[in-house]
């Protein structure tokens, strides 16, 4: 299996983690998580709220090599120059992460019209990525970071009071390898529309 290697520093600053630390404590302490039965537009302001938040929207996206489900090596710059959708989730099969794999792979004629090339990122390893790919007839790329160094360097792993935490986000970076626009937290149900939508908004406004 190739070890995953990233050649930047982590894009989150002590300020910023500490923010994102203490919100996802308070969820943990409410026994709530971050969604629900809400409504597809509550879902897209909350979506919104944490994104105005983030640290990350602007900076210069860190490259990395991980293994996709057939045990082939993924590097980010290797996409230099299209589109690229990075989605963080927790674990292969779970309900949430499901959801997500799905409506990325139903959506993924339309992100390809875009010019963008979507990744699933999880600690899972590439052989839980071809289980999930095979039983769920998968058409997005699975990435494999069994020693979360990828997902802490986007704040996609966390510790907080109650251990360590995957944080269900995404980050979409422009042909030229700059992050423009990040989801901190993440709702699975319509999230995929949403970062099409956004995608396709931030094309239209480019010159």
């Amino acid at each position: 299996m190739n070890t995953p290697t990233i050649e930047s520093r982590d894009l989150t600053s002590a300020r910023g983690r500490k923010r994102r630390v203490a919100w996802v404590s308070l969820l943990a302490v409410a026994g709530i998580a971050p969604w629900g039965c809400i409504s597809a537009e509550r879902a897209a302001q909350m979506e919104a709220a944490a994104a105005a938040r983030s640290q990350l929207t602007g900076r210069p996206a860190i490259d990395f090599t991980l293994p996709d489900q057939d045990g082939k090596p993924v590097n980010l710059q290797d996409h230099r120059g299209q589109w690229v959708v990075l989605y963080f989730y927790p674990a292969d099969g779970t309900p949430g992460c499901v959801c997500q794999a799905e409506e990325f792979t139903r959506t993924h004629a339309r992100f390809q019209q875009l010019a963008a090339t979507v990744f699933g990122i999880s600690p899972d390893t590439v052989e839980s990525h071809q289980q999930m790919t095979r039983d769920l007839k998968l058409k997005v790329t699975l990435l494999a970071d069994p020693d979360r160094k990828v997902m802490e360097a986007y704040g996609a792993w966390v510790r907080t009071l109650f251990g360590p935490r995957v944080i269900r986000s995404t980050v979409l970076i422009d042909p030229q390898g700059r992050i423009v626009y990040h989801w901190p937290e993440v709702i699975p149900e319509g999230h995929a529309d949403r970062v099409r939508a956004k995608l396709e908004e931030i094309r239209s406004a480019a010159p």
